[in-house]
């Protein structure tokens, strides 16, 4: 079984104040997971900037922003939420595809380094507003790097994401003619990624690109963004990436390869969400009921609303039934919530301790793309987040939804008063 960020007890207790369901953060273990990643490079110039899309809140972004992490944006939503931080300039980079003007204008407006991701944006983007100083590209290689987990951004050719290469330097060499003084690289190949040696293969191919385009067309880039996809271990069986393969990979080869070339300093990024808050959130749920039909099920208050990646993905989370240790006598069950969709399931044929009605269930590292990817199919009312502070108090950063939120945006105004109350 995999590790929860807290003795189940914290759950327990927070579950004493607040309603189920809710996400619970541990605070202290994000802190130490992001020092943990900048020791890691210590030896470079490094930036993570972490991506607001795993986890969009304001105390979480806040944490990581005072552990030196910069913002990864994609949405006018979410550059107005780092806005509201204070946070703007180069901590915020905008990597965004299919781009409404509305969002390049804010990203504009805070400074934000541009990542383009198609090279008809750069005339788009010239019509809106003169072109910054500081300008970056995606690329997309065309090729496949890394294992099947990396399914979610598919494979390069099939991925709407990027430039090709013949694309990234016509583009150079077009922003270059158009005033453009600053340079970046920008890829991201990767998503959940366990192997270590892929994020150094990734390193391989964007140095190479950065030589290349020094000896071309004499483009020295400022950084290069290596993207995300550092993995999560879900399963009991799997490892977590080694940060020190990784790191003392991506030396040797600058040393090899930048260095040489001329291109020493060069910045290096990364982008990661999931690994800076996966493992160190869960979702609380409750057990409401238990049915025996062909199979054994385990109700919970909790739904795919409230987690979709195992419906929709058929991602494995682990779970802990609260204070029933798992044994050899566990009986196999599907964990499921109250969606009228079959695949509303946070585990088939799993394994667990024997549940009762009311029993708390902790479904693990769930930290990132779970509260975030809610939704409000059958009328679901999307739940509240908790963080337990580093003092080791809990704090509701969220609240839960309520029907008033739900009926907001409806207009009842032309239907009789009986129908509307």
């Amino acid at each position: 079984m995999s590790q929860l960020p807290f003795p189940e007890q914290v759950a327990a207790d927070a579950a004493a104040q607040f309603p189920t369901p809710f996400y619970l953060y541990d605070e202290a273990a994000i802190r130490e997971n992001a020092r943990r990643l900048h020791r890691a490079f210590d030896w470079c110039d490094f930036k993570e900037f972490f991506a607001v899309k795993a986890t969009p809140n304001p105390y979480i972004i806040q944490t990581l922003a005072e552990e030196s992490c910069g913002a990864d944006c994609s949405s006018l939503a979410e550059l107005i939420l780092c806005e509201r931080l204070g946070i703007g300039g180069e901590e915020i980079i905008f990597t965004s595809n299919d781009t409404p003007e509305k969002d390049y204008r804010k990203a504009l407006e805070l400074g934000a380094i541009i990542n383009l991701d198609d090279i008809s944006h750069i005339d788009y983007l010239s019509n809106i507003a003169d072109l910054p100083e500081l300008m970056c590209f995606r690329y997309n290689p065309g090729e496949a790097l890394g294992s099947d987990s990396a399914f979610i951004i598919g494979q390069p050719q099939e991925a709407k994401y990027g430039f090709t290469r013949d694309q990234l330097f016509a583009g150079y060499q077009d922003i270059r003619s158009r005033g453009v003084k600053r340079f970046g690289l920008h890829t991201m190949v990767l998503s959940n990624e366990l192997n270590s040696q892929f994020f150094v293969e990734t390193a391989r191919m964007v140095f190479e690109i950065a030589v290349q385009l020094k000896q071309e067309l004499d483009i020295q880039l400022e950084f290069v963004n290596l993207g995300g996809g550092l993995g999560v271990p879900y399963k009991p069986d799997q490892a977590a990436v080694d940060l020190d393969l990784i790191s003392n990979g991506i030396r040797e080869l600058y040393q090899s390869m930048i260095v040489p070339a001329g291109l020493d300093p060069l910045k290096i990024c990364m982008e990661n969400g999931r690994y800076m808050t996966g493992p160190y959130g869960v979702l609380v749920t409750r057990v409401l009921h238990q049915k025996q039909t062909y199979k054994h099920y385990v109700g919970v208050d909790a739904c795919m609303a409230n987690l979709m990646r195992p419906g929709m993905y058929g991602a494995f989370h682990d779970i802990t039934v609260v204070g029933k240790p798992s044994s050899s006598d566990d009986s196999v069950c599907d964990v499921v919530g109250s969606l009228c969709e079959n695949n509303d399931k946070f585990a088939i044929d799993r394994p667990l301790p024997e549940v009762q009605t009311d029993d708390l269930l902790v479904i693990h590292d769930a930290g990132a793309h779970g509260h975030s990817m809610g939704f409000q199919y059958n009328g679901k009312l999307r739940c509240a987040e908790v963080l337990r502070t580093s003092e080791g108090e809990f704090k509701q950063i969220r609240r839960g939804e309520t029907l008033e939120d739900y009926f907001a945006t409806l207009d009842f105004s032309d239907f009789p008063a009986a129908v509307r109350s």
